[in-house]
Order: C-alpha cells, then structure tokens, then sequence
C-alpha cells in the first residue's frame, strides 16, 4: 500500500460489469484469421483484399480454389487460430454460414455467430462476445457482407449481465468436458 501511495495511484472498487471482460485479447482487431470452403472462396478473394486494405493483418486458412472441400477442415483451422491467440477474430465463408459456426461451436471457449444483417453482427459482439463471425457467400451480396464484418468488428463486448450469461454458457461446456472425463 505504501508504494500505491507513494505514487499517488488511487484505488477504486469497481463493480464486475466495469472490470476489462477479456484481459488477454487486445480490444482493437489487428490480425484476422480467414477461410472458405468452395461456396464461399470467390468471396473470400473479395473480403481479404477488402480487410487488407482497411489495414487488417489476414491470416488465410484455406480453401485456396473453387475444388469442392469440406468446411469443417477450414472452420476448425480458423478456431485453432483463434485459440491459440494468433488472431484476435475470425471470418468464415460458407453458402450460409451455418454449417461453420455449428463446427467452430463445438470448441469450448470460443463462439461463433453466423450473421445476416448488421444488426445480428453488433449483437453477436455487443452481447454474445462472439469471436468469428460466419457468413453465407451464396445467400449475401458483397456489400452486405462487408457491412455485416465491419459491424463485427467495430463492435465491443458489452459485459454486465450479458456476461453473467457467457459464464452460465462456460459452466455448461466444463461440466461437459468434466463428464467426458469421468
């Protein structure tokens, strides 16, 4: 305490819904982690380009043609990423963004969203803290789809009781975890 007052830092209680919800994550999106399967590879070309020159770092997980794959295999590669810290976000392109976000959310301790309109991508971030944002290449245009990441990604987490229901989220996948191991 001596040192705190010698200096002159003054403490202050904050309550839970005020105190920095991600201590490891870096609030300002540097570097994005994104990938594609088929469907979605024409549009991955137009989005990189597009984040790359808004000044994002673009780590490029595949698919690298129009060849028919499977998006699991990019999905998982775009979370590995994400959990391990190498990017801050990630993007997924799919035909609707649905069949990746049910892959990436079988991870614990990450969540994806897929997303449609503005308004589902600030409440993914504002509300659910989502960190990769999935997308449907065939059932959204270009613009859309650029609007929809910029949202993603501007937006902050908004903590207080939307927290509260994240840790309800994290005590259900350690239970499972926990029950796996038994």
């Amino acid at each position: 305490m001596d040192k705190i007052r010698s200096h002159k830092i003054k403490l202050v209680e904050a309550t839970s819904d005020q105190l920095l919800i991600e201590p490891n994550i870096r609030n300002e999106v540097k570097t994005i982690a994104i990938g594609s399967d088929h469907t979605g590879y024409e549009m991955k070309k137009i989005v990189i380009k597009y984040l790359r020159e808004k000044g994002y770092i673009i780590i490029d997980v595949g698919t690298n043609s129009n060849d028919s794959c499977d998006y699991p295999d990019f999905a998982l590669e775009i979370a590995k990423k994400r959990l391990t810290g190498e990017c801050e976000r990630g993007i997924m392109l799919d035909a609707t963004g649905i069949p990746s976000s049910i892959v990436i959310n079988k991870l614990p301790g990450i969540r994806a969203a897929t997303c449609y309109n503005e308004f589902t991508a600030k409440s993914a971030r504002e509300h659910n803290n989502a960190c990769v944002l999935c997308v449907g290449a065939k059932s959204l245009g270009e613009e859309t789809i650029k609007s929809i990441i910029d949202v993603f990604l501007s937006t902050q987490f908004a903590g207080g009781r939307h927290q509260r229901r994240l840790d309800k989220i994290t005590a259900i996948e350690q239970k499972l975890l926990n029950s796996k191991k038994s």
